[in-house]
């Protein structure tokens, strides 16, 4: 197994990838109004890096369930934070932020310079590991797994590729079964940076035409595989890096058995207490793939 390490990027995460990629073509007679962004998390942090690298303002709207941690992250990245409600109301605000202060939008997800900015990852794991018959990617709203697919199907076509998502949060996944962009009722997830509610077209039409499939994971098993990396590879991750090696190990072993495998391990930005709670919780399940941990 071959690990592609995202979470030494910038910002801790494959998001800064994205975000780069759509602040770059930002026209610019519109960079000095700045830019703003939605998010739990990663890509709050992400946009803001992305608008700073280019001499932008940001205002980044998080959730009121932020990760502090994060949230402190983004502000360290020079961006002023507006607190707001989870779900609509975040996305609200920053629509109120484009109208009012003519900021440009960045999407947390979908949209082709993400999928372009995140077509990297797929490039030079390919490039590192030419042998490479299989990958696995965690999947949220599919921003990462869909420029992963389409480049990776780009070079080397017999290459698989497999999303992973939390049972909590499977929005791709039913996008899949029903073969349209879904929106779910409610999502519950520990896994926070794959949690959001609904897929749409752009990620959604690229994961279709170049994903193999997608497979779901319990939480339980998301907190055993950060135990397992943590014990294993000296890495510590948020759940939702390690949802990637749920999946291998859990729904897809069998048909990934035998074969060279890729797996992007997308990020690791979790505060210290929730980390040992979650490797806690791992202990207890440390049983759950059949491997000694």
């Amino acid at each position: 197994m071959s690990l592609k390490l995202e979470l030494f990027q910038h910002t801790g995460t494959f998001k800064a990838r994205g975000a780069l990629a759509v602040a770059q073509n930002i026209p610019e007679h519109k960079r000095g109004a700045g830019i703003t962004a939605a998010s739990a998390g990663n890509h709050a942090i992400a946009a803001a890096w992305a608008a700073r690298s280019l001499s932008m303002s940001a205002k980044v709207v998080m959730q009121s369930n932020a990760n502090p941690l994060r949230v402190a992250m983004a502000e360290a990245q020079g961006a002023e934070v507006i607190i707001k409600a989870p779900g609509a109301d975040t996305f609200r605000e920053a629509e109120r932020l484009v109208k009012d202060e003519g900021r440009t939008f960045i999407h947390p997800f979908d949209g082709p310079y993400t999928s372009l900015g995140t077509a990297g990852v797929g490039v030079e794991f390919i490039e590192d590991v030419p042998d490479l018959e299989a990958v696995v990617v965690s999947v949220g709203g599919g921003g990462l797994i869909s420029g992963v697919a389409a480049a990776i199907k780009a070079i080397n076509p017999k290459c698989q590729v497999y999303g992973v998502e939390p049972c909590g949060a499977d929005s791709m996944s039913k996008s899949f079964a029903r073969q349209t962009t879904v929106t779910l009722d409610k999502v519950d997830t520990i896994a926070d940076s794959l949690a959001p509610p609904m897929s749409l077209p752009f990620s959604y039409g690229l994961c279709q035409r170049y994903v193999d499939q997608i497979v779901t994971v319990t939480d339980d098993a998301i907190c055993a595989a950060m135990l397992l990396l943590q014990q294993s590879a000296k890495l510590a991750l948020e759940p939702a890096a390690a949802a990637a090696l749920a999946g291998t190990l859990g729904p897809l072993r069998s048909e990934l058995a035998g074969k060279r495998v890729g797996m992007v391990i997308c990020g690791a930005n979790i505060d210290h207490q929730s980390y040992s709670n979650l490797l806690a919780r791992g202990y207890q399940h440390r049983d759950i793939f059949g491997v000694q941990i």
